[in-house]
């Protein structure tokens, strides 16, 4: 095995490497000629690079848990998941070529492309999007839902192009929710990180679905203005996945909330030590309150079990984003028969903690070992997505 080239090396094997490994040919000629790249935003092979060629039989200490079929597909990398998430095995098909994705120690595999060539311009294409770039560079600095869905249908296209019409799973969910990084832009003069248009969740969750709040709303805490003024004219939904926004009283501090509406089923010097400032917007499932700092704008959530304070999001913008994304994947799901959620869960889960990263940094910046959006998508047994 030999690597080229400055700063990106390319992986390269010798046809003695390839051995009976692979016959055939065009990725022969791709592993013994071009080579692969070491890693990308979306695929690393440097699993190849370190431990070689290798059956996932050998992979797996043994085929005896797998089926016959699978025992000789070749690992060559790894999907690059969201810090945190277990990432699935790159497998080849030494015969035919086809490319499929599965957790190495519970085999299950996603077609992922029919060649080693097409994984690689599918993955080349969508780092293009990420970075706003060679066939996406003329969307650079637009926002929208109407730029989204044309990035959407673009990305699509070029997909269905390699594919012969049939995307399978990983990637469909790629051109369908990445784009929606886009649907919203930045905050600028508003002080918050994106600027969400009220329009946007009306259309979203339906008129009079969205509440927006009165001065005589905020406790006196909440000094922090861009987020009075969010709160006040743009809003959030009454009713979203995994969240319920607190509407019967004017906006209760944390500390006032148990002492108020809770009173005697919480021990308050559980609560953080800062509980005044901590004004309550709603209920999270699994006995979260979803809290905003009032000093600061930053948008957390309360544990009761745990009695930890945890960073969310950076503020009621993305918070506001991120149950518009919610919502909009189950649509869209809903839309393809359920598709995503059944054929290519954990794929999606990383998609939509990709795209949510991309607007929203908190989960890769926060030092909490725990992030509540993190852990909720990729709990495919609750059914979040």
């Amino acid at each position: 095995m030999s690597t080229t080239g400055a700063g990106v090396a390319a992986i390269t094997l010798t046809e003695d490497q390839l051995g009976l490994y692979i016959t055939h040919a065009p990725t022969r000629d791709l592993l013994t000629g071009p080579g692969l790249p070491g890693s990308s935003g979306l695929l690393t092979f440097e699993p190849l690079r370190t431990a070689g060629l290798r059956t996932l039989a050998d992979a797996a200490d043994g085929p005896s848990r797998l089926a016959e079929e699978l025992r000789d597909r070749l690992v060559i990398g790894e999907l690059v998941g969201p810090a945190g998430m277990l990432r699935e095995a790159v497998l080849l098909d030494g015969g035919t070529g086809e490319i499929s994705a599965a957790h190495l120690f519970a085999p299950d595999p996603l077609p992922l492309a029919s060649s080693l060539a097409t994984l690689l311009r599918f993955a080349a294409v969508t780092e293009e999007l990420a970075g706003l770039r060679g066939r996406f560079a003329s969307f650079a600095g637009q926002y929208g839902p109407k730029v989204a869905s044309e990035v959407s249908r673009r990305l699509l296209a070029l997909f269905e192009e390699g594919a012969d019409g049939q995307v399978p799973p990983y990637w469909k969910a790629a051109a369908l929710i990445r784009p929606l990084a886009l649907a919203a832009g930045p905050g600028g003069d508003f002080g918050l990180t994106l600027d969400v248009p009220a329009r946007l969740l009306d259309q979203e969750f339906g008129q009079g679905r969205v509440a927006r709040f009165e001065e005589v709303d905020f406790p006196a805490t909440l000094t922090h203005e861009p987020t009075r003024r969010f709160l006040r004219e743009t809003g959030l939904p009454e009713d979203a996945v995994l969240f319920r926004l607190d509407t019967d009283v004017p906006l209760p501090t944390l500390a006032e909330y148990y002492e108020d509406e809770r009173a005697g089923e919480y021990p308050l010097d559980a609560l953080p030590a800062h509980a005044d400032h901590l004004i309550r917007l709603g209920h999270l499932v699994e006995d979260n309150s979803l809290v905003v700092d009032g000093r600061t704008g930053a948008v957390l959530n309360f544990s009761e079990p745990e009695a930890s304070l945890n960073p969310l999001n950076t503020d009621v913008s993305t918070l506001a984003y991120t149950l518009w994304l919610l919502h909009h994947e189950r649509t869209i799901d809903a839309h393809l028969g359920h598709e995503l959620t059944t054929e290519a869960y954990a794929q999606l889960a990383a998609t939509m903690l990709h795209t949510l990263a991309a607007v929203d940094p908190t989960a890769a910046t926060t030092d909490a070992a725990w992030h509540y959006w993190t852990e909720t998508f990729q709990d495919e047994a609750g059914g979040v997505l």
